[in-house]
């Protein structure tokens, strides 16, 4: 599966978490799952950077099952789940943002006749994105429209994940946590199925991001009559979209930035060759799409299925970056379908109906640069055909 370098999931569990993050979105698209999961699809202010946006509910079963869902569908760089959780830790005061270094799934054990016995399991945090998220944890740029006077702190640490709200510290559940788990610094309810996720898509990047909205210690009510969970959530969601840019602009596969990974720059757009003397330009080009090949007698007829099929992988990245809707996108792969059963079938009474395909094709998808360009170059070979 190919990865859309270009787009981050996040995803949420409650609602004011959701909203917290969607403030944060500019030209939001309805996206709606064939199961009925709707997502929103936008991008992060003006940047480049898109967000598929959706809503889990409370608990690690729904968390892992929609996190698939949104991995199958969306193909992400990465995936972040942002939302509020418990304190556990004094020193972490309300309102502060914890990325989870590692996420334990506490509910899990064995029951013995000399009591009950952990069974740890744990998912970390990604090398690569722990490090971007260091990166923007030492910037204060990621405040920028906070509200005057909130200065969370970012603090980096393992996050307990089980099945029930905690709002005790003298509880059985909080003795457990200590003697188990003593260096969570946080507690909620969705970390260890979204990271399950992550680790059963071949090790997706997947960052737990959660403002401190209460300590978990019996004053939840107090810190909730105060809008601690609003506060904490937006928090969050700063931290997030900063975050989200960063993942894009230190993109892996050197597609999504202005530089390679070894910090060389990019082929422009556009280029100028100049040639003096007796020199002539051989050949000019800015963005190259396929193959190319250069000398005379060197050339190779295209494979023109191989290319209408790299065209549908080109369409279904177009309309998971947004560029596309799902109306538009599913009347443009019938049309790139009936030019595969014709273009397949290799004879020349189906050729008028494999022009007339692409033609319908190209009516669609005019409005999006690459697509135009490649069905164009398609087009050309069917029409020089003999």
């Amino acid at each position: 599966m190919s990865t859309n370098s270009s787009l981050v999931v996040i995803l949420t569990a409650l609602n004011l978490e959701y909203e917290a993050v969607r403030e944060r979105l500019t030209g939001l698209r309805p996206r709606r799952h064939p199961a009925g999961t709707r997502f929103e699809v936008g991008r992060i202010g003006q940047s480049r950077c898109s967000v598929a946006l959706g809503l889990v509910g409370k608990g690690n079963h729904p968390a892992a099952v929609l996190a698939e869902r949104a991995m199958a569908e969306f193909a992400p760089a990465a995936l972040l789940f942002v939302g509020v959780a418990g304190g556990l830790w004094p020193n972490i005061r309300l309102g502060d943002v914890v990325v989870a270094s590692k996420v334990y799934a506490y509910h899990g054990g064995t029951s013995e006749d000399d009591g009950l016995k952990a069974r740890p399991k744990a998912w970390e945090i990604p090398h690569e994105a722990d490090q971007v998220a260091h990166h923007v944890a030492r910037s204060s740029a990621w405040r920028r429209g906070l509200p005057t006077g909130a200065a969370p702190v970012v603090h980096f640490g393992p996050v307990a994940a089980g099945e029930v709200v905690q709002d005790s510290g003298r509880s059985e559940q909080a003795r457990w946590i200590r003697q188990h788990y003593n260096d969570a610094v946080a507690i909620e309810m969705e970390a260890a199925g979204v990271a399950q996720a992550g680790h059963l898509n071949r090790a997706l990047p997947v960052v737990v991001i959660r403002g401190i909205s209460d300590h978990a210690d019996g004053t939840k009510v107090a810190s909730d009559g105060q809008n601690w969970q609003p506060k904490a959530a937006s928090h969050a969601a700063a931290f997030a979209t900063a975050l989200a840019q960063e993942l894009f602009i230190d993109d892996p596969t050197g597609q999504a930035g202005s530089a390679d990974r070894d910090g060389s720059p990019k082929m422009p757009m556009s280029n100028r060759n100049t040639a003096s003397g007796n020199a002539q330009v051989g050949v000019q080009a800015g963005q190259i799409y396929g193959n190319v090949n250069v000398g005379a007698g060197t050339e190779r007829p295209i494979d023109l299925a191989a290319s209408i099929a790299e065209l549908r992988t080109h369409l279904k990245q177009a309309h998971l970056d947004g560029q596309l809707d799902q109306e538009t996108y599913a009347a443009a792969e019938s049309e790139l379908d009936a030019a595969t059963e014709c273009a397949s079938a290799g004879i020349p009474e189906k050729r008028s109906g494999l022009m007339v395909a692409l033609k319908r094709l190209r009516g669609l998808v005019a409005d999006v640069t690459e697509l135009s360009a490649r069905l164009a170059a398609i087009i050309a070979v069917v029409r020089g055909m003999s």
